[in-house]
């Protein structure tokens, strides 16, 4: 599972126009993000985009997004390659699901 809806459903009282608002900032987000943590020259830049996507993967219950921040933000430098590719694929899977949700 990509989303826990019921999570979701909790902040938003099942309300789908505040669901799809939230999902469009997710998305926004992850670009915004994913793309920070690729152009991360120094520790502080690379954590504060993956705390940063962690707290809106979290936040809308995409966890297994907000999981695979975790474990970037507390990565080496060295892991950030490849952590970088964690964080991605899970981005990619959670927008694809977001793009199937909102088609709906």
């Amino acid at each position: 599972m990509i989303f826990d809806r019921d999570h979701l459903a909790r902040y938003t009282s099942g309300d789908a126009a505040l669901e799809a608002e939230l999902f469009g900032l997710l998305r926004d987000q992850t670009q915004r993000c994913v793309a920070a943590m690729e152009a991360a020259a120094d520790p502080d830049a690379w954590k504060a985009a993956a705390h940063t996507l962690k707290g809106a993967a979290r936040g809308v219950g995409a966890f297994a997004l907000g999981e695979a921040c975790q474990r970037a933000e507390e990565a080496p430098q060295a892991a950030w390659p490849v952590a970088v590719i964690e964080v991605r694929r899970a981005a990619d899977a959670a927008v694809a699901e977001i793009e199937t949700i909102l088609s709906r």
